[in-house]
């Protein structure tokens, strides 16, 4: 059975089905009522300071969820709606390989999760979000295993 992960509150929860029924409606949260949860392919305990933030198929921030205000200081209004590397200012500090004059890989997780709707985890990464002060973060993006496309991206601070 796959695990769930809502992002609005954390709740994980196990579940046999994507949607709600027998309805086309994606699942939503059990325990906060959030319109939908994402899958995840293995189990995964995010930490209890990590920021949520959810992403389009265009990757412009569509929700902000547990933790992203305490991290960022940015509010929902400030973030929905626009590219979420241009909101965070998100740096990622793993360079990828070089080799002669093209790269092998793709520096950019969030890039590669749309791309090819993979998983890219524990990526280190600076987050300078607008008006507060850099922060180093540890990132996982997962996408999002429906029709619609997306991601959902988790950034756990540093200490």
């Amino acid at each position: 059975m796959p695990f769930f992960i809502c992002p609005n509150c954390g709740h994980r929860e196990v579940s046999a089905e994507r949607t709600a029924g027998f309805s086309s409606r994606p699942k939503g949260c059990s325990k906060c009522g959030f319109g939908f949860v994402f899958e995840l392919l293995d189990d995964y305990y995010p930490a209890p300071n990590a920021a949520f933030f959810v992403c389009d198929q265009k990757a412009r921030v569509i929700d902000a969820g547990r933790g992203s205000f305490e991290l960022t200081g940015l509010t929902d209004e400030d973030v929905i709606g626009r590219p979420v590397q241009e909101v965070l200012g998100l740096e990622w500090r793993e360079e990828a390989k070089v080799s002669g004059d093209a790269r092998e890989g793709s520096a950019d997780p969030i890039a590669t999760s749309l791309e090819w709707g993979v998983r890219s985890l524990g990526k280190r990464v600076s987050v300078n979000a607008e008006g507060d002060i850099p922060a180093e973060a540890v990132a996982d993006v997962f996408p999002a295993y429906d029709d619609d496309g997306g991601l959902l991206i988790v950034l756990t601070p540093e200490d």
